[in-house]
C-alpha cells in the first residue's frame, strides 16, 4: 500500500535465484486488490535487502547447485516510490511480460548446452569403452542413441538461434522463444538421460559429470514457464499467425 513518498510490501516470494546472495530484486506487487482484470492491479519496484526485507530459508536442490535458490520475505518493507519501475502503478504485469521472451530464449541457450555437453560425454565414452572386442560407439544401438542426440541438440541449437535472431530485430518472438524453449530444453533431459544409459553403470556415479547433466536437466523443462505452458503459446500463436 501507499504510504506518503513510499510503498509498504508484505509478504513472501520462493524459489528466487540468487536470493541469498543477491542485494537488489525486482519485485511484482499487488498495489490495487481492486483492479479489475486483475493483472491491472499490479506494479514492480527496484527493491535492495535492508529492514524489512530479508533472504528466508535455502530450498535445496535436486541439481543446478551453482545458484541459490531462497524464500524472499517482505514485513512492512518500505521502498521509496521512486523506485517504481516505469513511474505509474498498474504496469507491473507488462514489465514482467516483456522479460519473457529474452528468459525464455536464454533458458533455451542452455537447454542446447546441457544437450551438447551430454552428447559430448556420451561420444567420448562411446569411443573408450569397449565391448566384445570393439568400442561400444560401433554398436548399432549405441549409434541409434548418439544419432538422435546429434540431431536433437542441432536442431536446439538452430531454434534457440532464430528466437534470438528475431528479438534482436526487436520483432515480436513469444511463438519462436516459446518453441525454442519447449524443444531444447526437452533436448537437454532426452540427452542427459540417454547419456546416462550409455555410460551404463558409470552413468550413476558422480565420477562422470553426466551424472550432473542428468540432475540439471529436469528444472529447464520448468523454469521461466513450463513447457506444458509453451506448448500452449505456441499453438495460440500459431493459430492467430494462420487464419483459416
Amino acid at each position: 500500500m501507499r504510504d506518503g513518498d513510499h510503498y509498504v510490501l508484505n509478504g513472501t516470494k520462493t524459489w528466487i535465484s540468487n536470493g541469498l546472495q543477491g542485494a537488489c530484486f525486482a519485485i511484482l506487487a499487488k498495489t490495487d486488490p481492486e483492479a479489475q482484470p486483475r493483472h491491472k492491479g499490479m506494479s514492480m519496484f527496484l527493491c535492495e535487502k535492508g529492514p524489512g526485507f530479508t533472504a528466508g530459508r535455502k530450498l535445496e536442490k535436486l541439481g543446478y547447485k551453482g545458484i541459490d535458490s531462497a524464500e524472499l520475505v517482505f514485513d512492512d518493507y518500505r521502498v521509496p516510490a521512486a523506485n517504481l519501475i516505469g513511474g505509474e502503478e498498474g504496469r507491473g504485469f507488462h514489465n514482467a511480460v516483456g522479460g519473457l521472451e529474452l528468459g525464455r530464449i536464454n533458458v533455451a541457450a542452455r537447454g542446447v548446452g546441457v544437450a551438447r555437453a551430454a552428447l559430448d560425454e556420451a561420444t567420448r565414452y562411446a569411443q573408450q569403452r569397449e565391448t566384445f572386442g570393439k568400442p561400444i560407439c560401433e554398436h548399432q544401438a549405441i549409434q541409434l542413441k548418439l544419432g538422435e542426440m546429434a540431431t536433437r541438440a542441432e536442431a536446439a541449437r538452430l531454434l534457440v538461434r532464430n528466437a534470438a535472431e528475431i528479438y534482436d530485430r526487436g520483432e515480436r518472438c513469444d511463438m519462436e522463444a516459446g518453441m525454442a524453449k519447449y524443444f531444447a530444453t526437452e533436448a537437454a533431459f532426452e540427452n542427459a538421460h540417454e547419456a546416462m544409459r550409455i555410460h551404463g553403470g558409470y552413468g550413476y556415479s558422480k565420477e562422470f559429470v553426466v551424472e550432473r547433466l542428468y540432475r540439471d536437466a529436469p528444472l529447464l523443462c520448468i523454469g521461466e514457464g513450463t513447457n506444458e505452458m509453451q506448448r500452449m503459446i505456441i499453438a495460440r500463436q500459431y493459430i492467430q499467425r494462420h487464419p483459416a
